[in-house]
């Protein structure tokens, strides 16, 4: 057998394994190397095909972040979203029924494509909040329009309106997306729900 050719005989055979040992050997007879001071002989064999098991799990590692990397990027629902910023509004709308009743002056919200704020009545002119929780906020998702819509009155209102007093009429927000709507309701007692 030629010393430079691989053996055929199968990896997971007897026979393939003396082989391959043997043709491991003689590659590395073929390239050892003298040191400069002769005593000892260094060894410059090319190593056998064949990775290590850590090279292997290096690989296996940094595949699996990539794709758990590209899984977390495609995988964004925008159905879930838009429930996420209703949630987020419900709960905003009951902290701002608590502050009308206890700042006891009566706050205001209104809202846009472009996202909301949240306004206090003094003298009778609405002026905007400045506190970081009212401030100005932009949508997390895209949001096309919002209506707003009192129990009493079938018309939509321009703004929602939290009383100083702990009973306030029934309203209904409902956000409107390309995807679809979501509401969020209160019977009037200052406690806002999700409705699809």
């Amino acid at each position: 057998m030629n010393a430079t050719t691989e053996p055929r005989a199968e990896w997971g055979s007897e026979a393939g394994q003396r082989r391959s040992a043997r043709y491991c050997a003689s590659l590395l007879a073929q390239h050892r190397v003298l040191s400069p001071l002769g005593s000892r002989a260094l060894h410059a064999a090319p190593r056998c095909a064949a990775f290590t098991l850590l090279e292997m799990m290096i690989v296996l590692v940094i595949a699996g972040i990539i794709a758990s990397a590209a899984t977390l990027t495609l995988s964004r629902n925008p159905h879930r979203d838009l429930h996420e910023e209703a949630n987020r509004l419900a709960l905003l709308f009951e902290s701002a029924d608590d502050e009308a009743q206890l700042r006891d002056e009566p706050l205001a919200w209104k809202a846009n494509a472009d996202g909301f704020q949240f306004f206090v009545e003094r003298d009778n002119v609405w002026r905007p909040l400045a506190d970081a929780l009212y401030a100005p906020h932009r949508w997390s998702t895209p949001i096309s329009s919002v209506a707003i819509r009192y129990a009493d009155n079938s018309q939509n209102a321009d703004q929602l309106e939290f009383g100083v007093e702990a009973i306030n009429a029934p309203t209904l927000v409902t956000l409107y997306s390309p995807l679809g709507h979501i509401g969020i309701a209160s019977a009037g007692d200052g406690r806002f729900a999700v409705v699809p």
